[in-house]
């Protein structure tokens, strides 16, 4: 399989700063999405080390293990690499008073062949379009996730909820915090879309599917979902990375690559 990737991020039409932090390593195929929060120019510090952190020590760690490593692997190296992510920024924030309460939300993909090992802490959020059909893979560490699962509260309520930025799970909050890791299969033709919330609160999901379903580019459709989040308000920071899987090309023997076939 052939992967795309295209990631971006704005600062919205409501905040000067931009505390979202988005990355992605083509070698290791690895994807880091990341939403800060805290005081003052806290939350891009906190966002900014985590990405930071995963994507080099465990792109790093993928590409020395090579091809034969599995899933249960994968997990393990993404769960400590996080962990230690989560330390650094947790006593950053404790030895620095400017970054007193920092932390961040995060979504971790890597892909390796034909399975995602997917990770999560917070509300920032995996989607994945399949034969047409957009499916959220990852379920909001929030407390607005919690009511609904309860049943306090119906989607429809949910989605004017005054609750909605509520986190109860970041990273670097705490000295340790529990990733949600879960593994999926790849399907040629898959699209995936991480996000931050500042993308998925001003756009519901039939507007984002129409997008990700478009004839455009991974470029154009990441700068629209932008663009339209940015039209509905453009609250918070927007932050969209797309990954989109081909088939691989077959590879030619040496007679017909000299025969130019």
């Amino acid at each position: 399989m052939n992967y795309h990737f295209c990631a971006k991020t704005d600062p919205g039409r409501a905040r000067d700063n931009n505390e979202d932090s988005v990355v992605y390593d083509e070698a290791s195929l690895t994807t880091v999405l990341a939403d800060g929060m805290g005081g003052y120019n806290a939350g891009e510090i906190a966002s900014g080390m985590a990405t930071a952190f995963i994507k080099s020590e465990l792109s790093r760690w993928l590409i020395e293990a090579g091809s034969g490593i599995k899933a249960k692997e994968v997990r393990r190296a993404m769960e400590i690499c996080v962990d230690n992510a989560n330390r650094s920024i947790f006593n950053s924030a404790n030895s620095n008073a400017n970054y007193a309460g920092m932390g961040t939300t995060l979504v971790v993909g890597v892909f390796r062949d034909d399975r995602l090992v997917l990770g999560h802490i917070g509300d920032s959020r995996c989607y994945r379009l399949r034969a047409g059909l957009l499916e959220q893979i990852t379920k909001d560490h929030s407390l607005l996730q919690e009511q609904m699962d309860a049943g306090l509260i119906t989607a429809e309520q949910a989605a004017t909820s005054s609750i909605k930025n509520l986190v109860t799970r970041a990273l670097g909050v705490d000295e340790s915090v529990l990733l949600e890791v879960n593994e999926h299969q790849v399907q040629v033709g898959d699209l995936y879309l991480m996000c931050s919330d500042g993308l998925s609160d001003m756009i519901d999901d039939d507007a984002i599917h129409n997008i990700v379903t478009s004839e455009m580019t991974l470029e154009q459709k990441a700068s629209q979902l932008i663009d339209l989040a940015n039209e509905n308000g453009g609250r918070d920071n927007i932050s969209v990375l797309l990954v989109e899987v081909h088939e691989a090309p077959e590879k030619r023997g040496l007679i017909a690559r000299w025969l130019g076939k």
